[in-house]
Order: C-alpha cells, then structure tokens, then sequence
C-alpha cells in the first residue's frame, strides 16, 4: 500500500475523533454564522489552540467572499490548501535528514514512551540504504531494556552500537560515540536518549549537557529531534515548548500516527512554534516512517481528492 493511501486509511479514526469530526462539517448545503462558530469550536477542541483557530477561521471567511463561496462543500478546498500552506511555509519542513556534510548528529530526545529508539533504528535503515555509514548512541543508561532495544535494531542494520554498562554518565556515551563516528569516517551518529519528563528540571538539564558535549564537538552539525507520540496532543505542545527551552529543536517526529492520534497538534508545533515536522511514523515498520508532505496531510485528514471532487462537481451540473 502506497504511505499517502495508508495516511489515509490510518486517519480515518482520527475523522472521525479530531474536533468530534471536522471533515463531517464540510456537507454541501450553504453555511451560515453558526457554521463558523462551530469550525472555530472544532479546531480549538483538536488541539489547534485558540489564536491559530481564530486566524484559520479568519482567513477562511476573507478566502470565501473573494471567491464567492456559497457551499460548505466548496470550502473543503480552501481549508484543505489553508492547513496545507501553513504547514509547507515552515522552513524545512518535511524534508528528511540529509549528510551531506558528514558527520550528521542527530540528537533524538522526548518523554518514555515517545518511540525514539524505534524511530533511531529506522533512520539508521534509512541512511545505511542511501549508502551512508551509520554509528547509533546508547545514551539512555537508565533502562537497560532501551539499550538491548537499540542493540537489536544496530543488528538487524548492520550497525556500530555504541553503549556503556548501566547507570553510566549519558553525556560520556554520546562523547565516546563521536569519537568512535570520527575515527570511523562515518556519515551519521544518532543518539537515543533517555525519556524525560518534561516537568523534570534535573532530567532536563542532563539533557542539556549531552546536547552540550555534542554542540561543543560537532558544532553546526548537530540536530535535535523531538519524537512525539501523536497522540498526547495539547500536551505534545508543551512537550515542544519546554524542550525547546532547553536547546533549539531542529526538527519533530511524529511517531505512533495510527487512528487513536490527535490530528490537530500538528499545527500549533509547526506554525506557531516553527518547529518543522520531518518525518510521519504510522506503525513498527521500516517503510512506516517517511518524510511529512503537508498536502497530502492535509488532503488524508479531511479526506480530499481534488479529480476526485472536481469530477463529482461536472458530474453535478
């Protein structure tokens, strides 16, 4: 199955549960005040947040009495390109990890549970494919689980693991880590690290001294990726925020999209924080992570097809 026709079949649950059914607005008959009021309620209710909805809801009123809108089914459109723009005017936005000035540092960081080990291992595949040579960084020293989990993916690749017996300092792995990516001419080091809360000043800013031993040695190569669960929604937004705080984050995973998730987290982190989403995850799979196309996004969520729709239109008249 092609990843959008499986976007697609994966957010039907997410239809039907983000803002109690957003999509099912958009019915042909004309719309009214109250057909506003009840998008705007829709959007907030998603996890889109108060001020964004207010600016969708906004832009969307100006778009249709230029165009001379008349149906809520003509609006379909001018909300799917709405998100859909927001979405691709962030700087880097779905644009996957590039080496080309190797060494890479991916820094991958976000609470237990997140799915960062797995979306290491599937970045590392991904690399190793584009004939790149990969180093993986067992920097979560708390859980020994969390290293066997990431030795098992370095095994199946084909991949240096580098790790140290539990309760190790988690800066000092990911230091021994570049020096083995450098002594290795490697093209990529990715660092999985342990969850943390973040409520949790003390954890936070051990996260804060692995990011600085990896920013003291690799520089402008270093990249902070936040992996989140699509699920937590509004509290995803503040995930974002507060590891933001800690260091600049480059980039957001959004693991675990399936039809539990929350779709409209998405837009709050990307147009109010900057923070671009690169990669989708959609299950445990290596092909289950590819990079974010915010049209397609955008198209899957409500479920639109522009040939589909313009023929239903011809078909109409």
């Amino acid at each position: 199955m092609a990843f959008f026709a499986k976007l697609k079949e994966n957010l039907k649950g997410v239809k039907e549960r983000w803002s109690g059914g957003l999509a099912s607005l958009f019915t042909g008959e004309p719309f009214d005040e109250a057909f506003w009021s009840e998008l705007e309620e829709r959007l907030i209710s998603g996890d889109v947040g108060v001020d964004l909805s207010e600016r969708i809801v906004g832009e969307m009123k100006r778009e249709a009495k230029k165009r001379g809108i008349s149906t809520k089914s003509e609006l379909k459109s001018v909300f799917v390109s709405n998100i859909a723009d927001r979405l691709a005017a962030v700087e880097g936005m779905g644009q996957p990890f590039q080496a080309d000035d190797p060494p890479l540092v991916l820094l991958m960081v976000g609470v237990n549970g997140s799915g960062k080990t797995t979306s290491a291992g599937k970045l590392a595949t991904q690399f190793l494919r584009q004939g790149k040579q990969v180093v993986l960084a067992a920097a979560d020293t708390f859980r020994a689980a969390a290293t066997e989990q990431l030795q098992i993916w370095g095994e199946r690749a084909g991949v240096r693991v580098v790790a140290q017996k539990p309760g190790s300092d988690p800066a000092a792995v990911a230091f021994d880590a570049w020096q083995a990516t450098r002594a290795s001419s490697s093209d990529v080091l990715i660092v999985d690290t342990a969850g943390r809360l973040h409520a949790k000043h003390n954890l936070m800013e051990e996260l804060r001294k692995i990011y600085k031993v990896l920013e003291r040695e690799a520089g402008a190569r270093i990249r902070t990726v936040l992996v989140l669960d699509a699920v937590t929604g509004q509290n995803g937004v503040a995930q974002a925020v507060t590891f933001n705080q800690i260091f600049p984050l480059s980039a957001v995973i959004l693991s675990k999209y399936d039809n539990t998730a929350k779709g409209g987290v998405v837009l709050p982190i990307a147009c109010d924080l900057k923070i671009p989403i690169r990669y989708i995850g959609l299950g445990e799979g290596i092909e289950d992570l590819s990079p974010f196309d915010p049209v397609e996004f955008a198209s899957a969520l409500m479920d639109y097809d522009a040939e589909r729709d313009a023929k239903r239109g011809g078909d109409s008249k």
